[in-house]
């Protein structure tokens, strides 16, 4: 009778355990997935994806429940690459120009301890702004000086039926482009002094945003 259990015992064991080993195994396969995709307008499925459906978007489902387990989208093409790498470019500069930003304001908060020591250095650089124009709108009057001078010596040279020296000429050529040069610059130096005060303004927003911040980041 002992016997008789002990076979028993040991069949009932053999019979529990080969569906546990049966599961295990299962556990420690990759789960099997099921593939949808789009093609010539209708819904393909199947249990492996082929060569020419790689780049297409599909939908991945779990063999076993039947469930969406993930979506990919198609592969882009060389130019939406482009444009994606152009707008990633474009993120990470803007990100970074908006770091660069707080940086500059927590050091301007930090660098300045009352409104007016602000103000201050604004007004120091605003009257910068003013000198640098007025010294360049009297050297460019200047140069016209010089340029209307050389050109009435080339005038009457030639009422006085007598050629324009190529020095003379190259030395009217030299005055005309240096004219232009610095009526270039004033018109920089112009448009920044024109937001000087918009500048100023801003900064102080800025300023008082960040000193109103500081008690609760102690």
């Amino acid at each position: 009778m002992n016997r008789f259990h002990t076979l028993l015992t040991s069949a009932l064991l053999l019979a529990l355990a080969a569906p546990l080993a049966n599961a295990q195994a299962d556990a420690g396969s990759p789960a099997k997935k099921l593939y949808c995709w789009n093609e010539g307008g209708r819904k393909v499925c199947g249990d492996a994806l082929p060569a020419h459906a790689v780049d297409s978007a599909r939908t991945e489902i779990s063999a076993r429940s039947g469930l969406r387990t993930g979506q990919v989208d198609r592969a882009l093409t060389p130019e939406e690459r482009v444009l994606a790498d152009q707008a990633a470019r474009a993120a990470r500069s803007a990100a970074m120009a908006e770091e660069a930003r707080k940086r500059r304001d927590h050091a301007m908060a930090e660098s300045y301890a009352t409104e007016q020591e602000l103000r201050d250095s604004f007004q120091e650089r605003i009257i910068l702004l003013d000198e640098t124009v007025k010294a360049s709108q009297l050297g460019i009057e200047g140069r016209r000086q010089t340029l209307l001078s050389l050109l009435r010596r080339a005038g009457e040279a030639e009422l006085g039926t007598k050629p324009v020296s190529k020095t003379l000429a190259d030395n009217i050529r030299h005055q005309h482009e240096e004219l232009m040069h610095q009526q270039d610059m004033l018109k920089q130096q112009l448009a920044e002094r024109s937001v000087a005060d918009d500048d100023l303004a801003a900064a102080l927003e800025r300023y008082h945003t960040m000193k109103a911040r500081r008690p609760n980041q102690g």
